[in-house]
């Protein structure tokens, strides 16, 4: 299967530090947050990768290549001006292929298995749903959550008269079927979540629940704390 990274983002929070460096090339245990996943990746089978970017783009182009380096194969998909996500990964969908695909956020960090991905996907391709979402217990800058699970469904948020189960946040980790984007114009900005919850009031997302360490690395001081986690947990220099 493919998967897309997620980096065209400015990191406005993330800020001076990605006024010089796009956000997915800051190091956390010694190397670029872009650098774990795509690893990860590789580790896990999937080795057709496609990169978006905007914001400073040419750097990460540099710093990753083709992928050879990392036993992957990169393409890219510059899109100038970052378009969200819905609209980039639509504006990458030449790139991507008829089959679903996975997409991960590049400024997040966790120690989700992504050799699972693979049969998610098949299983989304069987089953028609159009998208299946990784969630995880909601960080503390985001008690709130996003979206409720029950039995691997993503159920329609609570009413009073219906409850259910806690929300939990998106994890950035997602696998999509191409027909979700094919409505939107190449080069048009659209966000994911109207999309997303458009499928889930029709009963076609599924998701599970990863409990496993994840972090939203979206500030100097995450970032800084995540260093300081994977070196002691690794014992890296």
């Amino acid at each position: 299967m493919m998967a897309m990274i997620l980096a065209a983002g400015r990191g406005e929070r993330m800020r001076p530090l990605t006024d010089r460096i796009p956000k997915p090339l800051l190091e956390v245990g010694g190397k670029p947050l872009i650098v774990w996943h795509i690893e990860n990746l590789v580790r896990a089978g999937i080795t057709e990768l496609v990169i978006n970017h905007a914001h400073l783009g040419a750097q990460i182009e540099t710093a990753l290549g083709d992928g050879s380096q990392f036993g992957a194969r990169i393409r890219y998909s510059d899109e100038g001006t970052a378009l969200e996500t819905a609209g980039g990964i639509a504006y990458a969908l030449p790139l991507l292929g008829d089959d679903p695909f996975a997409v991960i956020n590049s400024d997040i960090w966790c120690d989700y298995d992504f050799a699972r991905l693979p049969e998610r996907a098949a299983a989304l391709h069987a089953s028609g749903d159009m998208a299946y979402l990784v969630l995880v217990d909601n960080p503390p800058h985001h008690p709130d959550g996003d979206f409720a699970l029950s039995g691997g469904r993503i159920c329609p948020l609570p009413t009073p008269h219906s409850p259910l189960p806690d929300l939990l946040t998106f994890s950035g980790i997602g696998i999509y079927q191409p027909a979700l984007f094919s409505h939107i114009l190449r080069g048009g900005v659209a966000p994911l979540a109207p999309l997303l919850r458009a499928q889930i009031a029709l009963g076609r997302v599924g998701g599970e629940h990863h409990r496993g360490v994840w972090v939203d690395v979206g500030t100097p001081q995450r970032l800084a704390e995540l260093d300081r986690l994977i070196r002691s947990s690794h014992n890296a220099p």
